[in-house]
């Protein structure tokens, strides 16, 4: 079996030799005087280049293969904000470890690893050439090791392929120091005597289960941003046909709660996605550019941005191409986002993102001040009349027209709306949907000590302590709230808190933090109305 193969391997090798000899570039002298050969760009747009009259040592251009292996080599990146790990196979990016973020809320926890350098069936960025015979398992060569991106500037990862069938392929990855953004520009050159018709495509992988039992994993799945929406899918939606995108395509990728990898189209780019369950049950993002034709001795290039990193919204934002849309704050996105860059705000000034909820609650109180005093000044006035409204319905209790219109009288006695108590409440609605969103989502939050016992505003009350604060909070705000109810129907809301309670004890901290201090300023506010109204 293994004399088979190295004939086999003989044979095309000679074989190729004898067809770069007949038809190869090499056959065509250049002359140094005369002019640049022209690189195409994706759209086929003509650009200067001098890499083909002389070419760098990391590319052969003579039609020789460069030597490859069966078995694939590691090349580490070192950043200061990351450790990458690329494999040959592909030109693929296998594991990338963030220094600043944590798997759990521990000093001596590991650091939070996007793909993972254990399973081999998760590699990200790889690279295919449909038309080419060149598939994302694909062996690349690159002359270094590691790298190591100093402060001082960038520096680039070069992986190379040179084919047996007249076309070479250059990956080029470029780093820059303090960000998490990553420039890939694919490069095929024509090396043979006959145009090139192909397209590049990007493949992105993701396991169907993260191995991890994490609540940053309860929205991980498959993110685009296709036609000006945000488009997500888990691998249950494509586990019977895959899903196709087509439209406007800014970027593609995969992401969970807190962290994401994704293919940032760069001048249009990125023409399709197609999301698909792989035959080895992986979730896998198959993006395409568009297509090239290239002339012998010519060549194209594809440019992207990789974005690797934390879903921080000033982060984000940097990145361009709608990024920041991967940060769903659900409906009420365009109160949330600005409740969110109030929350950095604060944190600034405060170091505290505990401290930066309570002075933003305080903020959001004191802005419906007026509505809520309005509100409660007009339950109150409905409470006062109710006896009044009682002898009412007793005397008119057979006229329904001639109640309804001494009711409306009493209304106006007393200068009382009925709805009065109702709708300033309904105004606030979004804004505290927008702040659950912005508290459950936030990254800033992930991690992130108040005081004493509760080190994680992300996570809930380890000893349950503010859940049961707030409760006792909410009771005495229901006690204290007027109320039009028969004793029946105030029974049932005074069981409220308890409910409330049980729901909170696995809710963030930081959530419940916000709800406390609401209710305790919701008191106050009430102990004032109780006594304006009553002098």
């Amino acid at each position: 079996m293994e004399k088979r193969a190295f004939i086999a391997v003989g044979l095309s090798i000679a074989v190729f030799y004898l067809f770069s000899m007949l038809f190869g570039p090499d056959k065509q002298k250049v002359d140094p005087s005369a002019p640049q050969k022209i690189l195409l760009s994706a759209n086929n747009q003509a650009v200067k280049t001098p890499e083909l009259l002389a070419p760098t040592n990391q590319v052969p251009m003579s039609g020789q293969p460069a030597p490859t292996s069966t078995s694939s080599k590691d090349i580490t990146v070192e950043t200061d904000l990351f450790t990458a790990v690329f494999s040959t196979r592909g030109g693929s990016l296998k594991s990338l470890t963030l220094k600043n973020y944590r798997e759990t809320n521990s000093p001596a926890a590991k650091n939070v690893t996007l793909g993972t350098d254990s399973d081999p069936n998760i590699y990200s960025f790889s690279t295919r050439i449909a038309g080419l015979n060149l598939s994302d398992g694909t062996m690349f060569t690159s002359d270094v090791d590691r790298l190591n991106i100093e402060k001082n500037g960038s520096k680039q990862l070069t992986f190379n392929y040179v084919s047996g069938q007249g076309f070479t392929v250059r990956k080029i990855y470029t780093f820059t120091p303090g960000a998490y953004g990553v420039k890939l520009e694919t490069q095929v050159y024509n090396n043979s005597a006959t145009p090139l018709v192909g397209a590049v495509q990007h493949v992105m992988t993701y396991p169907p289960e993260p191995k991890i039992k994490d609540n940053r994993f309860d929205t991980a799945g498959a993110y685009l941003f296709s036609d000006n929406s945000l488009q997500s899918d888990k691998i249950k939606d494509v586990a019977t046909a895959s899903k196709r995108f087509e439209k406007t395509i800014q970027w593609s990728g995969f992401a969970d709660k807190y962290f994401i990898s994704a293919l940032l189209a760069d001048k249009n780019s990125i023409t399709s996605v197609e999301l698909k369950k792989n035959n080895t049950g992986f979730f896998e993002s198959v993006a395409s550019c568009p297509q090239f034709t290239v002339s012998p001795g010519q060549s194209t290039t594809v440019s992207h941005n990789l974005f690797i990193g934390p879903k921080d919204i000033d982060i984000l934002k940097a990145q361009g191409n709608s990024l920041v849309q991967c940060l769903d704050l659900g409906w009420f996105t365009v109160i949330a986002k600005p409740l969110l860059y109030s929350l950095k705000f604060f944190y600034r000034y405060v170091g505290n993102y505990g401290i930066a909820i309570i002075i933003i609650t305080i903020i959001l109180k004191a802005f419906f001040f007026p509505l809520t005093h309005k509100s409660y000044k007009s339950m109150k006035g409905m409470q006062k009349i109710q006896p009044e409204m009682t002898k009412l319905r007793e005397k008119y209790k057979d006229d329904r027209d001639a109640m309804n219109k001494a009711v409306m009288e009493l209304y106006r006695e007393h200068k009382v709306n009925p709805m009065g108590g109702c709708l300033p409440m309904v105004v606030q609605i979004p804004v505290f949907f927008a702040l659950y969103k912005s508290l459950m989502f936030s990254i800033e939050l992930r991690h992130a000590p108040f005081f004493l016992w509760v080190t994680d505003l992300a996570d809930k009350d380890p000893y349950y302590v503010t859940p049961v604060i707030m409760g006792i909070t909410m009771f005495v705000q229901q006690k204290m709230t007027p109320s039009n109810m028969d004793p029946m129907q105030q029974k049932m809301m005074l069981a409220l808190p308890v409910v409330f309670t049980f729901m909170f004890l696995s809710f963030p901290s930081g959530l419940v933090l916000y709800w406390l201090v609401n209710n305790i300023l919701t008191i106050a506010q009430q102990m004032y109305i109780n006594k304006l109204v009553k002098d």
